[in-house]
């Protein structure tokens, strides 16, 4: 949004869980906001603990309130505890959702976090403007709240749905991309193709049926090379350490890259990105794979509809494991069939950058300070 010193409203961003996503969406905000955003942060460690106690420790450490047109809150704490402690009066709020518990898969040995999905209600309510990071995000939300609701014994709260609805919309996060000068990359002619893995290392993103999907490429002597990134957290999957034995020197790159500068170079080289999440809420990881040249292949789920355009939903997107299996070795070993995607497919990521979705964000943070807090997709 062009506007002057005059204009820009100032606002405080609060992020409890500040890595991966949170990190990346918070920082990029910040940096092409016209609008001064001040960050006040936690490590990205006990999401747990975050949701209950964030705001016992933001409470004690905030600045004077009255000199912030506004408030951002990350969905990963408890709006109503920080608004119940703080100083009075406080600012037009507005919550961000980068996920939910009301619908994010819990592991076998896990059942689901019912306080926890309550918070994420609570929340929404206590605040002015309530944003999703996807359409399929807001949608599943909605969904499984009357559930949630039905699970109380009596007194249900049957209102809460059609309240959070007048206040809700959906901003897609924006991303950071380096500057294209020149042409893609070209792929290999002399090494097989790279597989990229980009994401989480956690049971949402089901790595084993990735790996499974591998199998049988190595069954049916299809080349490949493997770059196994993203983040581990202190629980890694069984699937990973296995894999890198399996796959042996096909596995060029195991863990994650903490140079953003490098983990591009990696995304460069990349032939194909690939997801076999249970979970995903945006996608930022793909959008970034896909802007640096890397084919898509994707389950048609989720989000990942909203992010590919439709003419490329036939060849990017799968419908089950068979489909996926297919898919992935038409790509691998028919490349000039698919290399003709790559620009069309980058060009088509522009629409995520910073430069693109920046004038939504100012434009709701501006009604937000000014008391406009109706609902309503951007």
């Amino acid at each position: 949004m062009d506007q002057d010193s005059s204009e820009a409203g100032v606002f405080l961003f609060l992020e409890p869980f500040f890595g991966g996503s949170h990190r990346d969406f918070a920082e990029g905000l910040v940096a092409a906001s016209g609008h001064r955003i001040d960050l006040m942060t936690m490590s990205a460690r006990f999401w747990r603990w975050r949701m209950g106690g964030a705001a016992l420790h933001f409470v004690r450490r905030l600045p004077d309130l009255a000199d912030y047109d506004g408030v951002i809150a990350s969905s990963l704490m408890s709006l109503c505890d920080l608004k119940a402690l703080a100083p009075q009066p406080f600012p037009p709020t507005l919550a961000y959702f980068h996920e939910n518990q009301l619908t994010y898969p819990v592991s076998p040995c896990e059942s689901r976090d019912v306080p926890a999905a309550w918070i994420h209600v609570t929340t929404a309510l206590a605040a002015d403007r309530v944003v999703f990071n996807s359409r399929s995000h807001q949608e599943a939300f909605f969904d499984a709240l009357p559930g949630l609701v039905r699970m109380m014994p009596d007194y249900r709260p049957g209102w809460v749905t059609e309240a959070l609805r007048r206040k809700a919309s959906v901003l897609y996060p924006g991303c950071r991309f380096p500057a294209r000068r020149g042409p893609l990359i070209p792929w290999s002619a002399e090494e097989p193709p790279l597989l990229v893995w980009n994401h989480r290392w956690e049971h949402d993103k089901d790595p084993q049926a990735f790996f499974e999907a591998l199998d049988v490429l190595m069954d049916r002597g299809v080349p490949f090379r493997l770059a196994l990134l993203g983040e581990r957290f202190q629980k890694v999957p069984d699937a990973f350490p296995i894999a890198r034995e399996r796959y042996g020197p096909r596995v060029v790159q195991y863990g994650y890259v903490p140079s953003r500068e490098a983990y591009m170079d990696w995304l460069k080289r990349g032939t194909v990105v690939v997801s076999t999440a249970v979970q995903e809420n945006f996608g930022i990881a793909v959008v970034e794979a896909i802007r640096c040249g890397c084919i898509p292949i994707l389950p048609r789920r989720l989000s990942y509809p909203e992010l590919v355009p439709p003419s490329f939903h036939k060849d990017c997107l799968y419908e089950d494991a068979t489909d996926f299996v297919e898919k992935l070795c038409a790509l691998v070993t028919d490349l000039s069939r698919f290399e003709a995607l790559r620009e069309p497919l980058s060009t088509a990521m522009e629409r995520f950058s910073w430069e693109r979705c920046i004038s939504h964000y100012d434009r709701i943070l501006e009604d937000l300070s000014t008391g406009k807090n109706e609902g309503g997709n951007s």
